[in-house]
């Protein structure tokens, strides 16, 4: 997806070392995993044309963030086990946006 490799360009440009992308497990997917510093994020990546009826951010509800923590739960020990030798780091949900020509980067988008 477009989008997709467009947030990752962004992270990284950020700094942002990508662990993973498009990660599947039967509670969800996650689009983009990747460390900041000793945090791990977890991100949402949406696109929609226009900004009406809440736009792309606000198309990531109550349920698809529950679903995003639950797959995060999900993949957290083999993610700490690899990138932070075992050690659980302190994790937090981003959500970069695209709506036409714009991109919004929420930072911390939610919490568990």
């Amino acid at each position: 997806m477009q989008t997709e490799a467009a947030a990752l360009r962004l992270i990284e440009d950020a700094g942002l070392q990508c662990l993973a992308r498009n990660l599947w497990c039967p509670l969800g997917e996650i689009d983009l995993v990747a460390r900041d510093g000793d945090d791990l994020v977890f991100i949402e990546v949406r696109a929609r044309q226009a900004a009406r009826f809440g736009g792309a951010a606000g198309s990531v509800g109550t349920a698809k963030q529950r679903r995003l923590i639950r797959a995060a739960q999900w993949f957290l020990p083999a993610l700490a086990r690899r990138a932070f030798r075992g050690r659980t780091p302190c994790c937090r949900f981003d959500v970069i946006a695209f709506e036409g020509d714009r991109v919004h980067w929420l930072r911390s988008a939610f919490t568990r």
